[in-house]
């Protein structure tokens, strides 16, 4: 079962995303649960562990669009859309990155990649499936825990455009 928090001190200190959450002054709330580290998806399992809808988690991935970085935010329980993501952001080509450059760029590790608090600002995409709910949860910087806040407010503080990119 998933334990609930507004704003307060995580267990061994706050992550770059709730600080950034908590210096913005952006409600929200944190999750967290158990990770298995043999349960095949990141993402379903925190939506299976919170009791959530899987079109309102959303998970973070990194892509290389033309040769920027780039974060997209889609619902876990579809994929990216590579060539919209391209699309969205004015480019021609988006392939995957590779995860040990997205982990060294974001400082988050796989699997708990926030959009938030990230070490170097990247251009971000927000799936526009998100503009239908009034609060999303996305990774809060480490497996195991999630943050609940408005798409609205996760698309402000990361400067995100707000597209059709996950599909399925």
């Amino acid at each position: 079962m998933a334990k609930k928090s507004k704003k307060k001190q995580q267990p061994g200190g706050g992550t770059p995303a709730t600080v950034a959450l908590t210096a913005a002054g952006v409600a929200y709330t944190v999750h967290s649960y158990e990770h298995d580290p043999a349960h095949p998806s990141y993402g379903e399992e925190a939506a299976q562990a919170m009791g959530v809808s899987p079109d309102r988690v959303f998970k973070t991935l990194v892509a290389d669009v033309d040769g920027t970085l780039t974060v997209a935010v889609v619902p876990v329980a579809g994929q990216l859309d590579l060539k919209a993501l391209a699309a969205a952001v004015g480019g021609k080509r988006a392939a995957m990155a590779d995860p040990a450059l997205a982990e060294r760029t974001t400082g988050y590790v796989r699997g708990g990649i926030s959009p938030l608090g990230q070490r170097k600002k990247l251009p971000t995409v927000l799936d526009a499936s998100a503009s239908g709910h009034d609060t999303i949860c996305v990774s809060a910087g480490r497996r195991g825990l999630e943050v609940e806040l408005s798409p609205t407010d996760l698309a402000a503080l990361t400067g995100a455009v707000l597209a059709p990119v996950g599909r399925g």
